[in-house]
Protein backbone atom coordinates (compact mmCIF):
# COMPACT_ATOMS: atom_id res chain seq x y z
CA UNK A 1 0.00 0.00 0.00
CA UNK A 2 1.25 3.48 -0.92
CA UNK A 3 0.91 6.25 1.71
CA UNK A 4 -1.20 8.56 -0.43
CA UNK A 5 -4.79 9.63 -0.91
CA UNK A 6 -5.68 10.26 -4.54
CA UNK A 7 -8.45 12.25 -6.20
CA UNK A 8 -10.47 11.01 -9.16
CA UNK A 9 -11.08 12.73 -12.48
CA UNK A 10 -14.85 12.28 -12.78
CA UNK A 11 -18.05 10.55 -11.71
CA UNK A 12 -16.82 7.06 -12.65
CA UNK A 13 -13.41 5.44 -12.82
CA UNK A 14 -11.70 5.59 -16.19
CA UNK A 15 -10.03 2.40 -17.45
CA UNK A 16 -6.62 3.97 -16.81
CA UNK A 17 -7.56 4.94 -13.25
CA UNK A 18 -8.93 1.48 -12.56
CA UNK A 19 -5.73 -0.23 -13.68
CA UNK A 20 -3.47 2.29 -11.93
CA UNK A 21 -5.32 2.24 -8.60
CA UNK A 22 -5.47 -1.56 -8.57
CA UNK A 23 -1.72 -1.75 -9.13
CA UNK A 24 -0.63 1.02 -6.73
CA UNK A 25 -3.14 0.36 -3.91
CA UNK A 26 -3.31 3.87 -2.38
CA UNK A 27 -4.33 4.33 1.25
CA UNK A 28 -7.55 6.03 0.17
CA UNK A 29 -9.40 8.51 -2.01
CA UNK A 30 -10.91 12.01 -1.80
CA UNK A 31 -14.06 13.13 -3.60
CA UNK A 32 -14.87 16.61 -4.95
CA UNK A 33 -17.86 18.16 -6.70
CA UNK A 34 -16.59 16.89 -10.04
CA UNK A 35 -17.09 13.36 -8.69
CA UNK A 36 -20.63 13.90 -7.43
CA UNK A 37 -23.99 13.85 -9.23
CA UNK A 38 -26.56 12.13 -7.03
CA UNK A 39 -26.89 9.49 -4.32
CA UNK A 40 -26.97 6.48 -6.63
CA UNK A 41 -23.93 7.64 -8.60
CA UNK A 42 -21.79 8.39 -5.52
CA UNK A 43 -22.74 5.07 -3.90
CA UNK A 44 -21.84 3.21 -7.09
CA UNK A 45 -18.48 5.00 -7.23
CA UNK A 46 -17.54 4.25 -3.62
CA UNK A 47 -18.71 0.64 -3.99
CA UNK A 48 -16.53 0.37 -7.09
CA UNK A 49 -13.50 1.66 -5.18
CA UNK A 50 -14.06 -0.80 -2.33
CA UNK A 51 -14.53 -3.66 -4.76
CA UNK A 52 -11.35 -2.70 -6.58
CA UNK A 53 -9.29 -3.17 -3.40
CA UNK A 54 -11.42 -5.70 -1.52
CA UNK A 55 -11.35 -3.43 1.56
CA UNK A 56 -14.63 -2.70 3.28
CA UNK A 57 -12.78 -0.25 5.55
CA UNK A 58 -11.33 1.75 2.64
CA UNK A 59 -10.71 5.41 3.47
CA UNK A 60 -12.97 7.50 1.22
CA UNK A 61 -12.99 11.13 2.33
CA UNK A 62 -14.59 14.43 1.46
CA UNK A 63 -14.56 18.08 2.59
CA UNK A 64 -18.12 18.52 3.81
CA UNK A 65 -17.82 21.26 6.42
CA UNK A 66 -20.95 23.23 5.62
CA UNK A 67 -21.17 26.84 4.53
CA UNK A 68 -18.57 27.70 1.89
CA UNK A 69 -17.01 24.25 1.91
CA UNK A 70 -19.57 21.69 0.77
CA UNK A 71 -18.93 19.21 -2.04
CA UNK A 72 -22.36 17.55 -1.75
CA UNK A 73 -24.91 20.29 -2.30
CA UNK A 74 -28.61 21.10 -2.28
CA UNK A 75 -31.09 20.20 -3.58
CA UNK A 76 -29.82 16.61 -3.55
CA UNK A 77 -28.42 16.95 -0.02
CA UNK A 78 -29.25 19.31 2.86
CA UNK A 79 -27.35 22.58 3.14
CA UNK A 80 -25.31 22.67 6.35
CA UNK A 81 -24.20 25.84 8.17
CA UNK A 82 -20.59 26.97 8.75
CA UNK A 83 -18.85 26.60 12.10
CA UNK A 84 -19.40 30.23 13.08
CA UNK A 85 -23.11 29.66 13.80
CA UNK A 86 -22.20 27.35 16.68
CA UNK A 87 -19.69 29.91 17.96
CA UNK A 88 -22.44 32.54 18.06
CA UNK A 89 -24.83 30.25 19.92
CA UNK A 90 -22.08 29.45 22.43
CA UNK A 91 -22.10 33.13 23.44
CA UNK A 92 -25.61 32.75 24.86
CA UNK A 93 -26.01 29.03 25.54
CA UNK A 94 -22.81 26.91 25.59
CA UNK A 95 -24.48 23.56 26.23
CA UNK A 96 -27.01 24.21 23.46
CA UNK A 97 -24.20 25.10 21.06
CA UNK A 98 -22.42 21.85 21.85
CA UNK A 99 -25.64 19.86 21.34
CA UNK A 100 -26.37 21.68 18.06
CA UNK A 101 -22.84 21.06 16.74
CA UNK A 102 -23.12 17.38 17.59
CA UNK A 103 -26.55 16.99 15.95
CA UNK A 104 -25.35 18.84 12.84
CA UNK A 105 -22.25 16.64 12.55
CA UNK A 106 -24.28 13.48 13.01
CA UNK A 107 -26.63 14.63 10.26
CA UNK A 108 -23.67 15.29 7.96
CA UNK A 109 -22.33 11.83 8.75
CA UNK A 110 -25.62 10.13 7.86
CA UNK A 111 -25.60 11.77 4.43
CA UNK A 112 -21.99 10.68 3.87
CA UNK A 113 -22.28 7.13 5.17
CA UNK A 114 -25.38 6.58 3.01
CA UNK A 115 -23.23 7.00 -0.11
CA UNK A 116 -20.18 5.12 1.18
CA UNK A 117 -18.02 8.04 2.36
CA UNK A 118 -16.22 7.11 5.57
CA UNK A 119 -14.14 10.19 6.48
CA UNK A 120 -14.97 13.91 6.65
CA UNK A 121 -12.35 16.69 6.83
CA UNK A 122 -14.00 18.24 9.88
CA UNK A 123 -13.68 19.81 12.50
CA UNK A 124 -11.45 22.85 12.13
CA UNK A 125 -9.61 23.42 15.41
CA UNK A 126 -7.96 26.60 14.15
CA UNK A 127 -8.29 29.38 16.74
CA UNK A 128 -9.44 32.52 14.93
CA UNK A 129 -7.17 35.55 15.36
CA UNK A 130 -8.01 39.20 14.71
CA UNK A 131 -6.69 40.43 11.36
CA UNK A 132 -5.97 36.96 9.91
CA UNK A 133 -6.92 35.88 6.40
CA UNK A 134 -10.63 35.29 5.94
CA UNK A 135 -9.91 31.89 4.37
CA UNK A 136 -10.77 30.56 7.84
CA UNK A 137 -13.32 33.23 8.80
CA UNK A 138 -16.78 31.76 9.35
CA UNK A 139 -15.40 28.24 8.96
CA UNK A 140 -13.86 28.43 12.45
CA UNK A 141 -15.42 27.54 15.78
CA UNK A 142 -14.22 30.66 17.58
CA UNK A 143 -11.37 32.69 19.00
CA UNK A 144 -11.16 31.00 22.41
CA UNK A 145 -9.32 27.66 22.63
CA UNK A 146 -11.60 26.01 25.19
CA UNK A 147 -14.67 26.81 23.11
CA UNK A 148 -13.04 25.53 19.92
CA UNK A 149 -12.08 22.30 21.66
CA UNK A 150 -15.55 21.79 23.17
CA UNK A 151 -17.33 22.32 19.86
CA UNK A 152 -14.68 20.27 18.04
CA UNK A 153 -15.17 17.34 20.38
CA UNK A 154 -18.94 17.52 19.84
CA UNK A 155 -18.40 17.44 16.06
CA UNK A 156 -16.08 14.42 16.25
CA UNK A 157 -18.62 12.62 18.44
CA UNK A 158 -21.47 13.47 16.09
CA UNK A 159 -19.61 12.27 13.03
CA UNK A 160 -18.70 9.01 14.75
CA UNK A 161 -22.30 8.50 15.90
CA UNK A 162 -23.26 8.72 12.23
CA UNK A 163 -20.63 6.18 11.14
CA UNK A 164 -17.96 8.59 9.85
CA UNK A 165 -14.45 9.46 11.10
CA UNK A 166 -13.51 13.12 11.50
CA UNK A 167 -10.21 14.88 10.76
CA UNK A 168 -8.88 17.59 13.08
CA UNK A 169 -7.31 20.38 11.04
CA UNK A 170 -5.09 22.28 10.36
CA UNK A 171 -2.30 21.17 12.70
CA UNK A 172 -0.64 22.98 14.45
CA UNK A 173 -3.06 25.86 13.71
CA UNK A 174 -4.12 28.00 10.74
CA UNK A 175 -5.83 30.79 12.68
CA UNK A 176 -2.96 33.33 12.46
CA UNK A 177 -2.25 33.04 8.73
CA UNK A 178 -2.35 36.43 7.01
CA UNK A 179 -2.65 34.94 3.52
CA UNK A 180 -4.67 32.08 2.04
CA UNK A 181 -2.46 28.98 1.82
CA UNK A 182 -4.38 27.95 -1.31
CA UNK A 183 -2.74 30.96 -3.00
CA UNK A 184 0.57 31.63 -1.21
CA UNK A 185 2.75 30.43 1.66
CA UNK A 186 1.77 32.03 4.99
CA UNK A 187 4.47 32.78 7.54
CA UNK A 188 3.47 33.03 11.20
CA UNK A 189 5.97 35.00 13.28
CA UNK A 190 4.32 34.65 16.70
CA UNK A 191 6.61 33.36 19.44
CA UNK A 192 6.30 29.93 21.00
CA UNK A 193 4.44 31.25 24.03
CA UNK A 194 1.77 32.92 21.89
CA UNK A 195 1.43 29.77 19.79
CA UNK A 196 0.36 27.82 22.88
CA UNK A 197 -3.10 29.30 22.20
CA UNK A 198 -3.14 27.69 18.76
CA UNK A 199 -1.97 24.33 20.07
CA UNK A 200 -4.47 24.11 22.93
CA UNK A 201 -7.51 22.67 21.05
CA UNK A 202 -5.34 20.10 19.29
CA UNK A 203 -3.79 19.06 22.60
CA UNK A 204 -7.25 18.69 24.17
CA UNK A 205 -8.39 16.52 21.25
CA UNK A 206 -5.11 14.69 20.73
CA UNK A 207 -6.94 11.35 20.83
CA UNK A 208 -8.61 12.12 17.47
CA UNK A 209 -8.21 9.38 14.88
CA UNK A 210 -6.96 11.55 12.00
CA UNK A 211 -5.25 14.94 11.71
CA UNK A 212 -4.28 17.20 8.80
CA UNK A 213 -1.24 19.48 8.68
CA UNK A 214 -1.10 23.16 7.71
CA UNK A 215 1.03 24.48 4.84
CA UNK A 216 2.38 27.31 7.02
CA UNK A 217 5.86 28.37 8.18
CA UNK A 218 6.04 28.95 11.94
CA UNK A 219 9.28 30.83 12.55
CA UNK A 220 9.29 29.95 16.25
CA UNK A 221 9.72 26.27 15.36
CA UNK A 222 11.16 26.05 11.83
CA UNK A 223 11.87 29.24 9.90
CA UNK A 224 12.71 27.40 6.67
CA UNK A 225 9.99 24.81 6.08
CA UNK A 226 6.18 24.76 6.25
CA UNK A 227 4.76 22.41 8.86
CA UNK A 228 3.78 19.77 6.31
CA UNK A 229 7.42 19.45 5.22
CA UNK A 230 9.08 20.03 8.60
CA UNK A 231 10.33 17.04 10.61
CA UNK A 232 10.77 19.46 13.52
CA UNK A 233 7.17 20.64 13.56
CA UNK A 234 5.74 17.16 12.95
CA UNK A 235 7.83 15.38 15.58
CA UNK A 236 8.49 18.03 18.24
CA UNK A 237 5.21 19.92 18.02
CA UNK A 238 2.48 17.65 16.58
CA UNK A 239 3.64 14.30 17.90
CA UNK A 240 5.32 15.37 21.17
CA UNK A 241 3.97 18.75 22.31
CA UNK A 242 0.39 18.15 21.15
CA UNK A 243 0.68 14.42 21.85
CA UNK A 244 -1.10 13.33 18.67
CA UNK A 245 -0.50 9.70 17.71
CA UNK A 246 -3.27 9.33 15.13
CA UNK A 247 -3.06 9.14 11.35
CA UNK A 248 -1.46 12.36 10.08
CA UNK A 249 -2.05 13.49 6.51
CA UNK A 250 -0.79 16.55 4.69
CA UNK A 251 -3.12 19.19 3.35
CA UNK A 252 -3.53 19.16 -0.44
CA UNK A 253 -0.15 19.11 -2.20
CA UNK A 254 -1.45 21.23 -5.09
CA UNK A 255 -2.02 24.31 -2.93
CA UNK A 256 0.12 27.27 -3.97
CA UNK A 257 1.71 27.48 -0.50
CA UNK A 258 4.01 24.66 -1.57
CA UNK A 259 6.57 25.09 -4.34
CA UNK A 260 7.95 22.31 -6.47
CA UNK A 261 6.84 19.23 -8.35
CA UNK A 262 3.92 17.45 -6.72
CA UNK A 263 5.58 13.99 -6.66
CA UNK A 264 8.63 15.46 -4.90
CA UNK A 265 6.35 17.22 -2.42
CA UNK A 266 4.53 13.95 -1.75
CA UNK A 267 7.80 12.21 -0.97
CA UNK A 268 8.81 15.21 1.14
CA UNK A 269 5.77 15.23 3.42
CA UNK A 270 6.07 11.49 4.04
CA UNK A 271 9.80 11.81 4.73
CA UNK A 272 9.03 14.66 7.16
CA UNK A 273 6.73 12.41 9.18
CA UNK A 274 3.24 12.59 7.65
CA UNK A 275 1.68 9.15 7.41
CA UNK A 276 -0.10 10.06 4.17
CA UNK A 277 0.30 12.58 1.35
CA UNK A 278 -2.92 14.15 0.04
CA UNK A 279 -3.12 14.60 -3.75
CA UNK A 280 -6.55 15.85 -4.73
CA UNK A 281 -6.84 16.55 -8.42
CA UNK A 282 -6.78 13.19 -10.18
CA UNK A 283 -4.10 14.14 -12.72
CA UNK A 284 -2.62 10.90 -13.98
CA UNK A 285 0.86 12.30 -14.66
CA UNK A 286 1.16 13.55 -11.08
CA UNK A 287 -0.21 10.32 -9.66
CA UNK A 288 2.23 8.22 -11.66
CA UNK A 289 5.11 10.34 -10.39
CA UNK A 290 3.91 10.07 -6.80
CA UNK A 291 3.62 6.30 -7.04
CA UNK A 292 7.18 6.10 -8.36
CA UNK A 293 8.67 8.24 -5.58
CA UNK A 294 6.74 7.09 -2.52
CA UNK A 295 7.89 4.09 -0.46
CA UNK A 296 5.46 1.48 0.75
CA UNK A 297 3.43 2.57 3.74
CA UNK A 298 5.25 1.84 6.99
CA UNK A 299 3.89 -0.62 9.52
CA UNK A 300 3.41 2.22 12.03
CA UNK A 301 1.41 4.30 9.57
CA UNK A 302 -0.63 1.28 8.48
CA UNK A 303 -1.48 0.62 12.12
CA UNK A 304 -2.68 4.21 12.52
CA UNK A 305 -4.79 3.89 9.36
CA UNK A 306 -6.36 0.64 10.55
CA UNK A 307 -7.15 2.10 13.98
CA UNK A 308 -8.71 5.19 12.42
CA UNK A 309 -10.92 3.28 10.02
CA UNK A 310 -12.06 0.90 12.76
CA UNK A 311 -14.02 3.90 14.11
CA UNK A 312 -16.16 4.11 10.94
CA UNK A 313 -18.83 1.77 12.26
CA UNK A 314 -22.10 1.53 10.29
CA UNK A 315 -25.08 2.96 12.16
CA UNK A 316 -27.55 0.30 13.33
CA UNK A 317 -30.07 2.64 14.93
CA UNK A 318 -30.25 6.24 16.05
CA UNK A 319 -32.17 9.40 15.25
CA UNK A 320 -33.09 9.87 11.58
CA UNK A 321 -31.70 12.73 9.52
CA UNK A 322 -34.86 14.85 9.75
CA UNK A 323 -34.89 14.64 13.55
CA UNK A 324 -31.23 15.66 13.80
CA UNK A 325 -31.77 18.64 11.51
CA UNK A 326 -34.82 19.72 13.49
CA UNK A 327 -32.91 19.44 16.77
CA UNK A 328 -30.07 21.54 15.36
CA UNK A 329 -32.38 24.21 14.00
CA UNK A 330 -34.37 24.49 17.23
CA UNK A 331 -31.16 25.01 19.18
CA UNK A 332 -29.67 27.48 16.69
CA UNK A 333 -32.84 29.55 16.91
CA UNK A 334 -31.85 30.38 20.50
CA UNK A 335 -29.16 32.69 19.14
Amino acid sequence: MKPVIFGLSGETLTPDERAFFRDVDPAGYILFRRNIADRAQVRALTDDLRGLHGRDDLLVMIDQEGGRVARMQAPVWPAFPPGAVFDRLYDVAPSSAIAAARANAQAIALTLAEVGISVDALPLLDVRQEGASDIMGDRTLGAEPMRVAALGRAILAGLEAGGVVGIVKHMPGHGRALVDSHKDLPTVTADAQALETDLAPFHTLNDAAIGMTAHIVYTAWDAERPASLSPTVIEAIIRQRIGFDGLLMSDDLDMKALKGEVPVLAAGVVAAGCDIALNCWGRMDEMLGIADLLPEMSAVSRGRLDRAMARAVPVVDGPPLEELLATRDTLLALA
